[in-house]
């Protein structure tokens, strides 16, 4: 009814309903049926030690590590509990100690490997040896001091991190450090959400942590569970939610540590053949027609919620999930992109179920999809027949932004297409702009700054530097966020140390850059240096998103108010916010009459203004009045400095009707 493009596929969305509805049936109260980690793993009792596994293509399992000498024991033997595929052993309690290592010694007919349970708590590397090795984690339980802080009605000022790259020297940073030294700084900068990548235990420190081989296990790299709950503790006292990427789309395709060929058989959690590989992530694809795979993706939601307070997730990659195809080509031309036989309907019933589970155990979860394809419904409500998603992010507005930069010469960045790409979203689904994350700065890239500025970055720093390409970087790069925030449609997105302008671009330790930690790290220095442009960079941030990130701004429409596309001016109205820019690299514009509610407008924010490294053209907080010009009954005389944005804001009543938009 809302979508009239999607009448011709209404049999399609039926059907996906109808499946979903069909998965509730068959496996009862979600709730319920999503506690395999309670079943699973390693378990204390009131008489001792319990652990299970599910591995139906086994022959035999024992229980490996400190308590056995590494040897398969006779008394650490598995045996078969039932016949869905499930091994158990019960231990006495002083067989196994706190902090010991253990894992699996798994058989299967032909063959032998050590594996890793499905379920350990806690996966830590020796590093001699570097193998991997459960330990047995039994602390006394955490004692939480904060709760949840209540954001519901605010918008989403997400802060996109990475633990371990946090720091400023080199090496991993850890949960304490990043405590202790960074989440002052987030809740500085004004952002109310800490998004944590890379937190579900990894084998290999350069995946970014995307190539998960343990699900429930927060990565022992940056710490101990508890170092991380008492992150999350802190996180909460400061007023900012936390969520994770979650990696469901995906599992690592390494034996010892993950779940591949985990009792022999290819196919235990994966598609068997080419189906079950993505040859391009080098990585198991989950088969979600499964009811054990359904359950354990599911438990571990439920998991990461109850044991560690999480206040969401935002899903990697669900796009991959979503086809057959992964989305690795030029696919998504048409609404009929995304109702063939390459679409994944058990993907997409997985991650409805998903959904409703979280907001079940957490109605005030954040659950955001990681999309490519503009899959219709994906952040629709599961009532509407959405997938239920709360936000899906807006993954076009910083491929535009980089390729303004990078192939488009100033004079022609055309300032209604960049309009139009800024709100290029359905009505029925929230979304979440940037400018740049993680994605843009990987190996290969670069941040948006380092893109305008490129060797000046180096050398043009300075505040007291007159360099015309850093001028021209830093103003583009200050009106691209401004415009980015002004227009976003439920939130925006900030990849850490990017709100300052980071230079260069993110790259781990690796064989190919000898082992350096030198660009998996944050130079806090560069912020933090009055003497450097960062540091005016960080200012307009802060200044940006605690002058916008309001819930006035984000629960009021975005209208186009005035264009001009051989000028290069926009003008946009949201609730009583008025931003005007001009992109123009050469011409300012005087007295430009700007068609607008009638009344006195204050300017409350300029992109030239001297202390964020402008050049000082207008006059901080001066007053506007409107009155009557030319065919407009009600406008504003304009000065637009070249290169340059404004915030105004309306201090009259605004409950009048808005001129008609112009474009010149």
């Amino acid at each position: 009814m809302d979508d009239t493009w999607l009448r011709p596929f209404q049999p399609h969305l039926d059907r996906r309903a109808a499946r979903v509805a069909a998965a509730r049936q068959r496996y009862g109260p979600l709730a319920e049926f999503a506690r395999s980690h309670e079943y699973y793993g390693l378990h204390r009792t009131a008489e001792g030690w319990v652990f299970r596994e599910w591995a139906p293509g086994a022959t035999a399992i024992f229980l490996v590590g400190d308590h056995s000498g590494w040897q398969e024991l006779p008394d650490c033997a598995l045996h078969v509990a039932n016949d869905r595929g499930d091994w158990e052993i019960s231990l006495p309690a002083d067989r196994l100690q706190h902090a010991a290592h253990y894992r699996l010694g798994m058989h299967w007919p032909g063959g032998s490997g050590p594996r890793l349970p499905s379920h350990a708590r806690r996966v830590v590397q020796d590093p001699a040896t570097l193998l991997f090795s459960c330990q047995i984690w039994d602390p006394e339980p955490y004692q939480w001091k904060n709760t949840t802080p209540d954001l519901s009605g605010r918008p989403l000022l997400i802060y996109e991190a990475h633990i371990g790259m946090a720091q400023e020297k080199g090496g991993v940073g850890t949960y304490w450090e990043f405590k202790e030294h960074v989440l002052p700084r987030v809740a500085r900068a004004g952002y109310n959400t800490l998004q944590l990548m890379a937190v579900q235990e990894h084998p290999y420190y350069g995946s970014f942590g995307y190539h998960v081989a343990n699900f429930f296990a927060s990565s022992s790299r940056f710490g101990t569970p508890e170092e991380l709950k008492e992150l999350i503790d802190a996180a909460h006292a400061l007023g900012l939610r936390v969520i994770i990427d979650l990696v469901h789309s995906h599992s690592v395709k390494n034996e010892a540590e993950g779940l591949a060929l985990f009792d022999g058989t290819p196919f235990l959690y994966f598609h068997d053949g080419p189906r079950g590989f993505h040859e391009a992530w080098d990585s198991r694809c989950f088969d979600y027609a499964k009811p054990e795979v359904v359950r354990f993706l599911l438990s571990n939601c439920r998991y990461w919620i109850e044991e560690f307070r999480l206040d969401g997730f935002r899903f990697d990659g669900v796009t991959s999930m979503l086809y057959d195809h992964h989305g690795l080509g030029d696919f998504f031309h048409g609404y009929d992109s995304y109702f063939t036989p390459a679409t994944d309907e058990d993907a997409l019933t997985y991650l409805a179920l998903a959904n409703e589970l979280i907001h079940q155990l957490h109605p005030q979860a954040v659950t955001i999809a990681e999309d490519v394809s503009g899959m219709p419904g994906l952040a629709a409500p599961l009532a509407d027949g959405g997938t239920g998603f709360d936000a899906r992010l807006a993954m076009g507005v910083p491929d535009h932004w980089f390729k303004l930069a990078a192939d488009t010469r100033d004079e022609d960045w055309h300032v209604e297409a960049l309009y139009h790409e800024l709100t290029n979203r359905r009505a029925d689904e929230r979304t979440i702009s940037y400018v740049e994350s993680h994605d843009q700065s990987i190996v290969g890239g670069k941040t948006f700054l380092f893109e305008l500025l490129d060797a000046s970055i180096y050398t043009g720093m300075a505040r007291d530097s007159a360099d015309p390409v850093v001028d021209r970087g830093i103003a583009l790069w200050k009106i691209a966020r401004l415009l980015t925030l002004a227009t976003a449609g439920d939130g925006v997105l900030n990849f850490i140390g990017n709100e300052f302008g980071h230079p260069e671009w993110v790259d781990f330790p690796r064989e190919g850059n000898g082992w350096s930690s030198h660009y998996a790290r944050r130079q806090w220095s560069l912020r933090d240096n009055p003497a450097l442009k960062y540091s005016a960079l960080g200012d307009f941030d802060q200044a940006l998103v605690t002058l916008l990130g309001t819930p006035a701004l984000f629960n009021a429409s975005t209208g186009r108010l005035y264009s001009h596309v051989s000028d290069q001016i926009l003008v946009i109205g949201r609730g009583p916010w008025l931003v005007a820019v001009n992109l123009n690299p050469v011409h300012s514009f005087t007295d430009r009459p700007i068609p607008v509610l009638p009344g006195s407008y204050q300017l409350l924010l300029d992109t030239d203004e001297t202390r964020f490294c402008g050049h000082g053209r207008l006059t901080p907080g001066q007053r506007f009045f409107s009155a009557p010009q030319g065919d407009y009954t009600s406008a504003l005389s304009l000065y637009l400095p070249a290169r340059c944005g404004l915030v105004l804001k309306l201090e009259a009543d605004p409950l009048k009707k808005a001129p008609q938009a112009s474009t010149g």
